[in-house]
């Protein structure tokens, strides 16, 4: 006859077959009487170190070099606005970087000359190195703006159109000689509707309280 010891042991290792849809028949390790823990089911998804560990690294890196880039190159939109008549004369040139001198008049003849050079029927939108250049026509000047490659044209085409209107109301029908005498207001207001190369501002009313306090003639003290 076996020792009771060992029928002891023996009914202990014995389990009982699992009751269909329970957490044990469900589970691979039921049928051998074991029960994996969190720790070890969340190491068996780890990916293993070594080639693919490097690689998912370089990917996650990457992943947020791009998103730095994406936001650096967010933050400023709008690289210039020109303003230019049909001689080909800069009237007014308003950048929100810092660019040489002489690229400056390098990039100012380069877009001129093309924008000057098309017809009425053709696309307002021309690309220029790594700009996006939007330009309107009005009367005699053109409105030249340099965006960033992602930046929406058509939102762009549209604040050139505020600008002119604002300037048109400030003005009383703006034409490119208060332009000259009066360079100063037109970069009071534009300074009111951009900052750092982002649009600020496109209410007229609210760009034009605040230029007109600049303007405002000093009170004589009597």
């Amino acid at each position: 006859f076996p020792d009771r010891d060992s029928v002891v042991a023996r009914a202990g290792t014995r389990t009982s077959p699992p009751r269909p849809g329970s957490r044990r028949a469900r589970c691979p390790f039921a049928s051998h009487g074991e029960t994996p823990s969190r720790a070890s089911s969340a190491k068996d998804r780890r990916p293993p170190r070594g080639r693919t560990g490097s690689l998912s690294g370089k990917r996650r890196r990457a992943r947020l070099l791009g998103r730095k880039r994406t936001k650096q190159s967010r933050t400023m939109t709008i690289r210039f606005l020109l303003l230019v008549n049909k001689q080909g004369q800069t009237r007014l040139a308003n950048y929100n970087e810092n660019v040489p001198q002489e690229e400056r008049r390098q990039i100012e003849g380069e877009i001129v000359r093309k924008c000057l050079a098309r017809s009425d029927k053709q696309c307002n939108i021309v690309e220029h190195r790594n700009y996006k250049v939007i330009y309107r026509r009005y009367a005699s000047l053109f409105f030249i703006v340099g965006v960033d490659e992602h930046e929406n044209e058509l939102a762009i085409h549209e604040f050139i159109h505020c600008v002119v209107e604002t300037l048109d109301r400030h003005f009383g029908n703006v034409c490119e000689l208060d332009i000259m005498f009066h360079l100063e207001s037109v970069h009071y207001v534009l300074d009111e509707m951009m900052m750092n190369g982002q649009i600020f501002e496109t209410n007229r009313r609210a760009v034009l309280s605040q230029v007109k306090e600049f303007d405002a003639p000093p009170a004589s003290s009597s």
